[in-house]
């Protein structure tokens, strides 16, 4: 695994895999969203504003910084959302339908 945050003294918990994006990405049960990604990839999502790469900001959900997406479009707070195995989640926003539209 590499990307922003490093690990430096784990052992002894099982081995999970989730979806991020589409690809396969491997974390340890019990972290959080938040650790599986920037363990593995290195950023959280681009921003709407912007402004460029964000990888979440108070760590502790407050400041609305690392929301993620299911792929049934529900909002996840990366920093807080504890794994599950094969989990999948977008860190693009979906399109949003309206029923009067279409």
């Amino acid at each position: 695994m590499g990307g922003r945050f490093v690990r430096v003294g784990e052992a002894g918990r099982r081995v999970i895999t989730l979806s991020v994006d589409g690809k396969p990405i491997q974390a340890y049960e019990g972290d959080t969203l938040l650790v599986a990604i920037l363990t593995s990839i290195g950023n959280l999502r681009t921003s709407e504003f912007g402004d460029g790469l964000r990888a979440g900001f108070c760590l502790m959900s407050a400041c609305q910084d690392c929301w993620v997406w299911t792929t049934h479009g529900e909002r996840l707070r990366a920093c807080s959302t504890v794994l599950t195995e094969g989990m999948t989640v977008s860190t693009q926003q979906p399109e949003g339908t309206w029923s009067n539209l279409e």
